[in-house]
């Protein structure tokens, strides 16, 4: 997504509702947790702990998808053995007792494997599986109907709180565009003035944005080797309450749609060509499948929860890639004069000042999750938040209330892409590898994309 909402991956599921009696539903609870106890009575040598993390990854993903038959958006990608789907029908009613108690066990498990063994990457995997299942118990909670506040609740499934800003700090940053952009009067107008310059017509689109993507999976190639059948799909859609999204269907396969409810400006070509596919979404996927689940075997890798901590490594780095393969404003805006521009047919007069503009409306992104904690601790109103995005996120009508209505949909997700950025970038560039030292910086990139790194590690490194 532009991180969203996917109901391909339920695809398998058996739809029909039976009912299920009392006594096969503590019979299935008993089972697993007897499963959980045999599992802790293994003795700690290397095989077994082996064995035993094995058996947990295959529980952790059989948990995700039977959760996934009743939240449609729980599951983001699965591309694992057929074996683990559910294979009985789903109750009629939610059953959030059974989970969260599912979810605990696991949780109880996988800590005593982080407690006894002594080798490193059983102890990776059932760390990033404990932090995982901590998202997991939120969102049961969430889908049932009982809700936290938004820092809580960001904590919870995604590992951190986003910083809290005043609205003085999103002043100084606006009065800043003052001077960059042309005309006078209100700085919303004036920026949406210069914007519109630069919308691509809607026959143009495919052109364009097919333009930017070759030019993103060149650039990335040049630094990684990727899977030679891997691919993807382009289609355009509408009434989405998100702008691009990429379906990770396994094998090296994506589906990538750009939403066309709205105008679609030049900057969301390279935005969506790097997010979406190279090097963000598509190959973040695909590195994991091929390094982790194909050549290591660890299951709980071909399974990708939307609401957890893996989203913020996932929409943060994707985020970042659009900086790895367009350096700095000059590059985008050379970029978009050469090549972009002339295929949409549009005059490339403003484009610097606009590149220029959207620096700053990048620091600005921040604001957009003061809306949130106001939509979801309920201390803002319908006028506040839209006063809000419009003077400060710089959207206008149309754009603020699709932005509301994907906080009303994804709640606290919107913290994973703008400081999920902001900590993969410290991460990166903690090690030496910015911008003047590219061949590093690539190479450190890869290693975030190909691992599973938790957003505690970020904070580590990035501080």
């Amino acid at each position: 997504m532009d991180h969203e909402f996917r109901n391909t991956r339920c695809a398998y599921y058996d739809q029909s509702l039976k009912k299920h009696s009392k006594l096969s539903e503590m019979k299935g609870i008993a089972s697993f947790l007897l499963a959980g106890v045999f599992l802790l009575s293994c003795k700690q040598e290397s095989s077994g702990v082996s064995d035993s993390i094995d058996e947990l990854a295959r529980q952790y993903v059989r948990l995700a998808l039977d959760i996934g038959r009743y939240d449609a958006s729980f599951v983001d990608a699965y591309y694992g053995p057929d074996s683990l789907k559910p294979a009985d029908v789903k109750k009629d009613a939610f059953p959030k007792d059974s989970f969260l108690m599912k979810v605990r066990h696991l949780k109880d498990a996988l800590s005593q494997v982080i407690e006894k063994a002594n080798n490193y990457s059983v102890r990776l995997r059932a760390n990033w599986m404990n932090a995982q299942l901590t998202a997991f118990g939120r969102r049961i909670k969430i889908f049932s109907g009982e809700f936290a506040d938004f820092d809580t609740e960001s904590r919870e499934l995604y590992g951190v709180a986003a910083p809290v800003f005043p609205e003085s700090h999103f002043q100084a940053l606006v009065s800043r565009l003052d001077s960059l952009l042309p005309g006078k009067g209100a700085i919303a107008e004036r920026f949406q003035m210069l914007a519109n310059r630069f919308i691509i017509p809607k026959n143009k689109l495919d052109t364009v944005f097919r333009a930017a993507i070759a030019e993103c999976r060149k650039r990335t190639m040049e630094h990684y080797s990727i899977p030679a059948n891997e691919d993807f799909k382009l289609e355009f859609v509408n009434d989405k309450p998100w702008g691009g999204y990429n379906w990770y269907k396994g094998n090296y396969q994506s589906i990538i749609q750009i939403n066309t409810d709205l105008d679609i400006f030049i900057d969301r070509a390279i935005d969506v060509g790097s997010h979406e596919s190279y090097p963000g979404h598509h190959v973040y996927n695909m590195l994991l499948e091929k390094n982790l689940y194909r050549d290591k075997g660890w299951v709980e890798i071909s399974l990708y929860p939307l609401f957890s901590p893996q989203s913020l490594i996932a929409e943060g780095s994707a985020n970042y890639g659009i900086d790895m393969v367009f350096p700095g404003t000059e590059s985008k805006v050379a970029f978009c004069e050469k090549v972009l521009l002339p295929l949409a047919g549009l005059d490339t007069t403003g484009i610097s000042a606009y590149f220029r503009a959207l620096d700053i409306r990048g620091q600005l992104n921040f604001a957009g999750n003061e809306v949130g904690r106001g939509i979801l601790n309920k201390t803002m109103d319908s006028v506040s938040t839209m006063r809000w995005l419009k003077d400060y996120c710089l959207m206008n009508e149309e754009t603020a209330k699709k932005r509301i209505r994907f906080i009303d949909v994804n709640r606290s997700y919107i913290i994973n892409y703008n400081y999920g950025m902001e900590l993969v970038k410290d991460y990166v560039e903690a090690t030496g590898a910015d911008a003047t030292n590219p061949a590093k910086r690539w190479e450190v990139f890869g290693k975030l994309l190909s691992n599973p790194v938790l957003p505690s590690d970020l904070l580590k490194t990035g501080n």
